[in-house]
C-alpha cells in the first residue's frame, strides 16, 4: 500500500462538496461513455491503475430499524440495496454496520468482503415501537472512526425515514444543544485525521432526522431518492463519492509536480559546421499521475540556437524519463571578426508547451489535478564551442598590410625622395671663382667642399600652381660646425645660399668644363 498524508482541510472540504455533485450526474457520464473513452481513460480505470481498491476507506452505515421503517416495505427496501452497496467495496475496507432506534446496535463490524454475511446481521424486521435516536446511533458511529488504525478516508451513510424522537433515557433528547456540539467537536477531530463526509438518505417526506447528520459532520450531502425504489442507485454514488475522495488523497501527493527537460550531460558539443547532437531529457515528477505535454518546442537563451527532434506532442507515465537526441542549428559567437578562432557559449534550454493530464477529464470535477501548465527547465547550459572566421583571413591581412606600407613608401619616397637631375654649382657667396659643379642623379647626392665642409641633396615634389615641381633640400655643415646642419631649399633653375655657399641649380646639367668638388650620388 501506497502511504499518503491527508491534504490541508481547507483545500479537501470543497472537493468533497463537489465530488458528490460529479457522482449524482454518473448516468448521464455512462450515456457519453463512447466518445470520453476515446479522449482518454475512464475513471474506472484510472481507479484501478491508481489502486484505489487497495486503499482502505472507513464506512460506518446507519439504517434505522424504527417502527416506522415497515412502510411501504422500506426496511426490505433498505436491506436488499445494503446488499448491492457493500458488494461494490474492497475486502480492504472496514464497515461499521449500525442500527438505531430506541438505542443504536453495531450489528457487524469488521472487513467488508463478504456483503451476504454483513446484511445477514440485520434484523428480520424494524421494532414496531422503536423510537428514533439518531444522536446515540452517531455517537457510536464516530466511537467507531475514532479507533487507532482506523483508515484515512471515512464516510457516514444514513438512512432514517423520521424525526429525532429519542426514549427519554437518551443523551441527545433534542435535536440541538451541547451534546450535538461535542458530537460535532468529536466528528472534526476524525476529519483531521481523516477525509470524513456524510451522505444523509431521507426515506420518507417526513424524515427530517437526516439532517441531523449535517450538524455533525461538516462535509455532508443530503441525497434524496424519488422513490424508495432509487435507494440503490443514490447508495451507489455515495459510494462512487467515498472512492473519488479515495483518489483525491492520493492524487493530492501530486499537486504541484509537474513535468522538466534538461540537456543530459555529454561533454562540449563542436558547431564548427552549423549542426551537432545532443541528447534532453524530460522527467515527470508526479508519483501516480500520467502527464502529457502538447506543442513541445526547444529554444535557448545565450548561445541562440534551432532545436529540433522532440515530438510536438508526449506522455510520460508517472515518474517516467525519457530522452529524445536534438539536432542543434546554429553558431557560438556574433561579433562578426573574420580571423580564425575558437569560440565557446553556454546554451541554457527553454522549453515551451502545455503541460496537462489525460485523467483530467474523467476525473473532473471533482478530483482537480493541480499539475504546474509549463514545462520547467532544469540542469546546466549546455557547453557549445566553434572555430569561426577564415584561415586565409590573417595572411591576407599581413599581406594586404605590407601592399600598402609598400605603397605608401613607395608614395612617400616620389614624394620625400624624387629621382635628381641637372647639375648643382657650389661657390662661397662673392666669390669671383667660376662655381664648382656636381651632376645630380640618384635619390640623394653627398658633397664635401676643398674647405672641408660637408653636405647632402635630395629633392621634394611639391604641387605649384603651375604644375608638380622637385625642389632641392640642401643640407650643408661647415668644417669643424657643431649641432644640426644648415638647410634651405632650392627651387628648379634658381640659387640658395646656406653656410656660407651659393648653390646654383642647372636643370639641364653642369656645363661641360665646369669643375665639380667631390659627390657621390
Amino acid at each position: 500500500m501506497k502511504p499518503h498524508t491527508r491534504p490541508p482541510r481547507g483545500t479537501t472540504a470543497p472537493r468533497r462538496r463537489a465530488a458528490v455533485a460529479a457522482v449524482l450526474l454518473a448516468a448521464t457520464a455512462v450515456l457519453t461513455a463512447p466518445a470520453a473513452a476515446a479522449e482518454g481513460p475512464s475513471r474506472e480505470e484510472i481507479y484501478r491503475e491508481l489502486g484505489v481498491a487497495d486503499q482502505p476507506v472507513d464506512y460506518a452505515v446507519l439504517v434505522d430499524t424504527s417502527g416506522s421503517m415497515r412502510t411501504k416495505g422500506r426496511y426490505d427496501t433498505v436491506r436488499s440495496t445494503l446488499r448491492g452497496f457493500l458488494g461494490g467495496l474492497s475486502r480492504s475496507d472496514h464497515v461499521a454496520l449500525i442500527t438505531f432506534d430506541d438505542r443504536p446496535e453495531a450489528r457487524y463490524v469488521g472487513s467488508a468482503g463478504d456483503p451476504g454475511k454483513i446484511v445477514g446481521r440485520l434484523p428480520k424486521s424494524p421494532d414496531p415501537d422503536g423510537g428514533t435516536d439518531i444522536g446515540a446511533a452517531l455517537d457510536l458511529a464516530l466511537r467507531e472512526l475514532e479507533r487507532s488504525d482506523a483508515a484515512s478516508v471515512a464516510s457516514v451513510v444514513m438512512l432514517t425515514d423520521g424525526r429525532h424522537e429519542p426514549p427519554r433515557s437518551t443523551a441527545y433528547p433534542k435535536a440541538s444543544g451541547a451534546p450535538w456540539d461535542a458530537l460535532h467537536r468529536r466528528a472534526e477531530a476524525v476529519g483531521t485525521r481523516a477525509g470524513l463526509a456524510g451522505y444523509a438518505l431521507p426515506l420518507g417526506s417526513g424524515a427530517s432526522g437526516a439532517g441531523q447528520l449535517g450538524k455533525v459532520v461538516r462535509d455532508t450531502v443530503v441525497l434524496r431518492p424519488g422513490s424508495i425504489q432509487d435507494l440503490g442507485a443514490y447508495l451507489r454514488r455515495a459510494g462512487d463519492s467515498t472512492r473519488a475522495r479515495s483518489a483525491a488523497r492520493l492524487l493530492a501527493e501530486d499537486r504541484g509536480k509537474g513535468v522538466t527537460a534538461s540537456w543530459r550531460p555529454g561533454g562540449t558539443r563542436d558547431l564548427t559546421t552549423g549542426s551537432a547532437e545532443a541528447a534532453v531529457t524530460f522527467r515527470s515528477a508526479a508519483a501516480h499521475t500520467p502527464l502529457t505535454v502538447t506543442g513541445t518546442r526547444l529554444t535557448t537563451d545565450g548561445v541562440p540556437l534551432r532545436v529540433s527532434g522532440v515530438p510536438d506532442r508526449l506522455t510520460l507515465a508517472p515518474g517516467e524519463s525519457r530522452t529524445y537526441t536534438v539536432r542543434l542549428a546554429g553558431g557560438v559567437g556574433g561579433d562578426g571578426l573574420p580571423f580564425r578562432r575558437t569560440e565557446e557559449g553556454a546554451a541554457a534550454l527553454r522549453v515551451s508547451g502545455k503541460v496537462a493530464s489525460p485523467w483530467q477529464r474523467a476525473l473532473a470535477p471533482d478530483v482537480e489535478l493541480r499539475t504546474p501548465g509549463t514545462v520547467a527547465a532544469r540542469g546546466r547550459p549546455l557547453t557549445a564551442r566553434a572555430e569561426t572566421g577564415s584561415v586565409l583571413f590573417l595572411p591576407a591581412l599581413l599581406l594586404g598590410v605590407a601592399a600598402a606600407l609598400a605603397l605608401g613608401w613607395l608614395r612617400w619616397r616620389s614624394v620625400h625622395r624624387p629621382s635628381l637631375s641637372g647639375g648643382l654649382g657650389i661657390a662661397p657667396v662673392f666669390a669671383a671663382d667660376t662655381p664648382g659643379w656636381i651632376a645630380l642623379s640618384g635619390r640623394r647626392v653627398a658633397f664635401q667642399q676643398p674647405a672641408g665642409g660637408r653636405g647632402t641633396v635630395h629633392g621634394r615634389r611639391r604641387r605649384t600652381p603651375e604644375g608638380p615641381r622637385v625642389d632641392l633640400l640642401i643640407h650643408y655643415a661647415r668644417k669643424g660646425a657643431g649641432g644640426r646642419p644648415d638647410r634651405v631649399t632650392c627651387a628648379p633653375g634658381a640659387k640658395a645660399v646656406v653656410g656660407g655657399l651659393a648653390f646654383t641649380h642647372r636643370p639641364d646639367g653642369p656645363p661641360a668644363d665646369g669643375h665639380a668638388p667631390e659627390g657621390s650620388g
